[in-house]
């Protein structure tokens, strides 16, 4: 992540202001809120500022994928093409929702919040729309483990990465 994360802000940067560079990365599957904050600690973006952003980048996808990706799913597994991509994201989400299934609520948010690969707000709302569970039930948790996974990336952007690139 960290390479993909220097890719962004090293390309990004010389274009568009480094509040831009880290709402696109939040925004992005796989780097979300964790990539948004490495990248902000790297560009020394102040941390009062770049929190909000990233969580706003990290959030925004959220709604649109519990709402409309089972539809978006069905309609492209339509185009042979897509079907073979489609079917392995399904089965990544899947493999990873045990715990989500076990605890839903609480299942959601640990997925969220712990910031290991893998796992993250996109996941988790791919996750809770395939297993249908409640939209208003998946935006809190998911909004809940959002907020746990800013407080421990917080940490490891700010304090400890920030004190390694100073």
């Amino acid at each position: 992540m960290d390479s993909l994360v220097q890719w962004f802000t090293q390309n990004l940067s010389p274009y568009i202001s480094e509040h831009a560079v880290i709402f696109i990365i939040s925004l992005l599957p796989i780097l979300e809120l964790r990539g948004g904050l490495l990248a902000a600690s790297l560009l020394k973006v102040p941390y009062l500022q770049a929190l909000p952003i990233c969580v706003i980048g990290n959030l925004l996808p959220i709604p649109f994928i519990l709402l409309f990706i089972k539809q978006i799913f069905k309609w492209m597994k339509k185009a042979k093409v897509f079907r073979p991509m489609i079917e392995w994201l399904e089965n990544k989400a899947m493999k990873r929702s045990d715990n989500i299934q076990k605890g839903e609520f609480w299942g959601l948010v640990a997925f969220v919040g712990i910031p290991l690969p893998g796992t993250g707000a996109w996941t988790g709302a791919l996750i809770a729309s395939l297993l249908g569970i409640d939209v208003k039930k998946s935006s809190k948790a998911i909004l809940l483990g959002v907020v746990i996974a800013s407080v421990i990336m917080s940490l490891v952007s700010y304090v400890f990465v920030g004190k390694m690139v100073s």
